[in-house]
């Protein structure tokens, strides 16, 4: 205690110098000049965002409620309430798991962290049972109508939010919970609540699916029919217009102003761009002990691959560098028959012959062109039980069926896993020409534009570097730019997006709006 009361007489001679100071020089450090916000040409009193996921505020493999409040449709109405906004709701799930069930039956799975206990970081999902229900539906109205897994076409479509559609595939369960009624449209929803100013951000998912299917979908380019579309295909850049087209109708016949975004090149996310196409490590104390096996095991193949006039496509595993997988490339021409025929001629059983054709008919090694979908990384170099046992019905030995069933080693990945060139530029080749009719109707119906594309690769390309002098970036798990399913902004990137609206807004609108800052949001959940 004295010695705490020995220091009170400094203490109180700091504070008196303090004062003194502050009274001889008389200077008052002044206020900054208060900003005037203002809504411009546009009126932000009924603000309404139309899109899919990443307007919902989708992130880490499921919509839970930080999300949602984390989404740059939110983060802009709290930038327009500066300038005569109005209130903003959100068809908020039930917890923070993300998780849903219908009919107490589990049908999505809860979000995505960090799990530090097997030694490196791995995502994993958050555990307990998500409480939201799909058919306890809410009542709206509702002003961000961002539904997860909507495609430009399903803003369209009635049905598209009923319950009992739900488990046929035939509707969405994101929408089914807060639809105004079972033969509801996202785009009737939304333009019943007459707004004065929209959002809308579509058509990411006519193309992703594709993408995050490792291309395992059709190109329906040419086909004008979306009921006929696979959950997995490219849906035609006209139709994708179109439907766009149809929302911007009906949403500015009242007058309201509004914004659009561009797609972003999906094939440069981390989800196909953090699985390196060489995995197979020679440190790996499992693998390398195999590489000399692996390399007498494919000698024949190779030879045959030789008199082929395909040396491209021969299997070699290094000792000393990372090795590429096997994959099953459907742009190649089948060589099965051919590979069995030689093999038959330079002795080989017809039984084993037959098999070597089946597996590596279309096979070959990734090369630095390849695009490995994040998920890959849990299957490589794993036995494949599905054709263990087609192995096995051909009528070889399980032990020999095992040998030749491990994926990425002996048994090629399948096409879901991996995008190949052909693949990537049928993505892109759709996704250019949707983003130059999106900025052609822009133009068309005179509302402000977002260049996601843009913005998105430069995240990619450079960082983008935030006030405290941090810079984010679009690597896996640390850059902050996207949360952990690889395909979603993380909140701090949905914030640097959520300028990028600003910005567009005030150019076009001439409003004064403050801007968010990113470093209010988190880069990375890690509970």
């Amino acid at each position: 205690m004295k010695k705490f009361l020995a220091l009170l007489p400094i203490m109180g001679l700091l504070f008196i110098s303090c004062e003194d100071d502050d009274t001889i020089d008389g200077t008052v450090t002044p206020e900054p000049d208060p900003v005037n916000y203002s809504s411009g040409s546009a009126d932000f009193s009924n603000y309404v965002s139309i899109g899919n996921s990443l307007t919902a505020g989708f992130s880490d493999n499921a919509l839970f409620i930080a999300g949602q409040e984390a989404s740059f449709p939110n983060m802009l109405a709290g930038a327009f309430a500066e300038a005569g906004g109005g209130d903003f709701s959100i068809p908020f799930m039930n917890d923070n798991l993300g998780g849903m069930t219908l009919g107490g039956q589990a049908i999505s799975q809860n979000r995505l962290i960090l799990s530090f206990t097997s030694g490196s970081p791995a995502p994993v999902n958050v555990e307990g049972q998500g409480s939201t229900e799909i058919s306890n539906t809410l009542s709206g109205p509702f002003n961000n109508m961002g539904v997860p897994g909507a495609k430009s076409y399903h803003v369209l479509a009635p049905g598209y939010g009923n319950v009992q559609g739900v488990a046929l595939g035939l509707a969405n369960p994101y929408f089914a919970r807060f639809a105004s009624a079972p033969d509801a449209t996202i785009l009737g929803d939304a333009a019943a609540q007459n707004a004065s100013f929209f959002t809308l951000w579509i058509g990411n998912n006519d193309v992703l699916g594709y993408v995050a299917a490792g291309g395992d979908g059709e190109n329906q380019l040419g086909n004008l029919d979306p009921s006929t579309y696979g959950s997995n295909d490219i849906s035609d850049p006209m139709v994708v217009a179109g439907a766009i087209q149809a929302i911007l109708q009906t949403m500015t016949a009242n007058g309201a102003k509004g914004v659009i975004a561009n797609l972003p090149d999906v094939t440069t996310i981390p989800y196909l761009t953090t699985v390196p196409y060489a995995p197979l490590s020679p440190a790996n104390p499992d693998f390398a002990p195999q590489i000399p096996a692996l390399n007498a095991q494919f000698a024949g193949l190779n030879q045959v691959f030789d008199a082929l006039g395909v040396p491209e496509r021969k299997f070699t595993f290094s000792a000393t560098a990372a090795s590429s997988v096997i994959i099953k490339d459907e742009s190649l021409v089948d060589l099965s028959a051919q590979i069995t025929q030689t093999l038959i001629a330079v002795g080989t059983d017809a039984g084993t012959a037959q098999v070597l054709g089946f597996l590596y008919g279309q096979a070959r090694q990734t090369t630095a062109d390849d695009l490995l979908v994040l998920p890959s990384s849990n299957v490589i170099a794993t036995l494949n039980e599905e054709a263990f046992a087609t192995l096995q019905g051909l009528g070889l030995p399980a032990a020999t069926a095992g040998q030749l069933a491990v994926n990425g080693i002996t048994y090629p990945l399948e096409d879901k896993w991996v995008l190949t060139p052909a693949e990537q530029m049928e993505a892109n080749t759709a996704m250019e020409s949707i983003n130059t009719l999106i900025q052609g109707l822009a133009t068309q119906f005179d509302i402000a534009f977002v260049d996601a594309n843009a913005i998105l690769t430069d995240l990619r390309e450079n960082g983008i570097t935030l006030a405290d002098g941090s810079k984010v970036t679009a690597d896996f798990g640390t850059g902050g730019g996207f949360s952990l399913d690889g395909v979603h902004p993380s909140p701090r990137g949905y914030a640097i997006l959520a300028n990028a609206f600003i910005d567009a807004i005030e150019t076009k609108y001439n409003a004064t709006l403050p801007s968010v800052n990113p470093l209010d949001y988190t880069g990375l959940y890690i509970n």
